[in-house]
């Protein structure tokens, strides 16, 4: 089947015919078209929750980091009463940037261009020969910071949004809290970033890198075999040929793809002490949280957090792939261990991340060529007239698997993007968060495959 054509320029008005669920097809354009892009600035990434950092990050009253939501460049600041507030890091005097660093300590944020100061809680305090401004009668008190509508916490990870009608993180983390939980709580005293935030620039769509980390174990296998064998001397395993332990799952476009062999992304690293680290720790995250999600900890899987931030158990490796027009992202990533593990384990972690998922690491290097070239081959008007696939797997949710969200079995399934992509599809037809569907169950109630049914 193919998708109904119709001009680039009809894309906002045309959403539905960008995606076929159904049959598992979708249109490159949503890869290239700028309309597109804009309506995702607006729809997306102007409501959603959005990573902004880690309370490890910014301990004392003072400490602050740069960051965006979308292209909208904020300043998160811990508070002196303990709190976290975020501005958006323009001088409401003229729209220069006021703070240029990407993290650090102050009193106070100064704007270079008329000296207007602000404190940490974004009130304007003062300005160059204020008698002037105070002659033509400015009040400072609505000259503040503009400040991002909600800022919120899950387990050290620090969210905001620019949406004042957004429903709560609670909310719109929902059920993906039980596999949080997993990784970020599976030890006393939570997680940490360690080792600063490295910056780079990859020239592809933010989705082929958000879809991919929410649930593409299969390329691994193929993609990732030569960097695999230089880091440990053999092949990634094919993990799409064992089912039994391996699951899907997704909540509201967020996405987890794992199995439950406990340290398969960790052994990656080539690094003993990590695999028995963990080994170590299992029973008492069993304890804490239960058999399934100890399994989980350092397993083969990866996550996505919608829309744009991922992560890896095991390499722990964190990051947000920021939007820099249809064709570019800026990805910021940083390695997170648990508080509580041995220095040696921190640093044996920050080196894996490194060597594998770094601008000069094995795995990264593999997934951004391919990314670059998805994303640059629609530059061709009768290319970008060829539908994409999606279609692979069974739509069949497991009704009994004990797990929260939507549950599938086996490792050969794009369920997870297909969820990803309804997610997008409903929040770029909705006008408000209200109109937003919540969707709890499986979006095509088909026949399992064999290996389920068998399962």
């Amino acid at each position: 089947m193919r998708l109904k054509r119709r001009p680039a320029s009809d894309a906002r008005e045309n959403l539905d015919q960008l995606l076929d669920l159904e049959n598992g097809r979708m249109s490159r354009n949503m890869f290239w078209d700028h309309d597109i892009y804009e309506q995702e600035l607006e729809k997306i990434f102007a409501r959603c929750w959005l990573f902004v950092g880690h309370e490890s990050q910014i301990p004392k009253s003072g400490d602050y980091i740069t960051t965006y939501l979308g292209e909208d460049n904020v300043i998160v600041v811990r508070q002196k009463d303990g709190a976290v507030k975020a501005f958006l890091n323009t001088c409401p005097h003229r729209g220069n940037k006021v703070c240029f660093a990407d993290a650090g300590s102050a009193r106070q944020f100064v704007c270079n261009y008329h000296g207007w100061s602000f404190g940490i809680d974004g009130g304007l305090k003062g300005m160059h020969a204020s008698e002037a401004y105070e002659a033509s009668g400015l009040d400072k008190s609505q000259h503040g910071l503009h400040p991002v509508a909600g800022i919120e916490s899950y387990r050290g990870l620090i969210f905001a949004t620019l949406d004042p009608a957004a429903p709560s993180l609670a909310e719109y983390l929902g059920d993906f809290r039980y596999y949080l939980d997993a990784v970020f709580d599976m030890d006393e005293g939570g997680t940490e970033f360690v080792g600063g935030c490295v910056k780079s620039v990859i020239q592809c769509n933010w989705k082929y890198a958000s879809e991919n980390f929410v649930g593409d174990i299969l390329h691994a296998g193929w993609t990732h075999d030569s960097g695999a064998r230089a880091m440990i001397g053999g092949p990634v395993a094919e993990v799409h040929k064992f089912p039994e332990q391996s699951y899907h799952v997704n909540f509201n476009g967020h996405g987890w793809e794992f199995n439950q062999d406990i340290v398969g992304n960790a052994a990656t690293l080539g690094e003993k002490d990590l695999v028995k680290y963990l080994y170590n720790l299992q029973p008492r995250v069993a304890e804490r949280l239960g058999e399934v999600r100890s399994r989980m900890i350092g397993s083969i899987s990866s996550a996505t957090l919608f829309p744009n931030t991922s992560f890896l158990p095991g390499q722990n490796t964190f990051r947000t792939w920021h939007p820099r027009g249809p064709g570019q992202i800026e990805l910021h990533t940083w390695t997170f261990v648990n508080k509580a593990a041995p220095q040696d384990i921190k640093d044996k972690w920050r080196k894996g991340t490194m060597m594998t998922f770094s601008p000069t690491g094995v795995f990264e290097m593999d997934d951004g060529e391919n990314w670059e070239y998805s994303t640059k081959t629609n530059a061709g008007f009768v290319t970008r007239q060829q539908d994409l696939y999606m279609g692979l797997g069974s739509n069949t949710r497991l009704a009994d698997s004990g797990l929260p969200g939507n549950v599938f079995k086996g490792q050969i399934n794009e369920a997870n993007q297909r969820a990803f992509y309804q997610r997008w599809l409903d929040l770029m037809k909705s006008k408000t968060w209200a109109e937003v569907p919540q969707r709890d169950t499986p979006m095509l109630p088909t026949t399992g495959t064999a290996q389920e049914k068998a399962a």
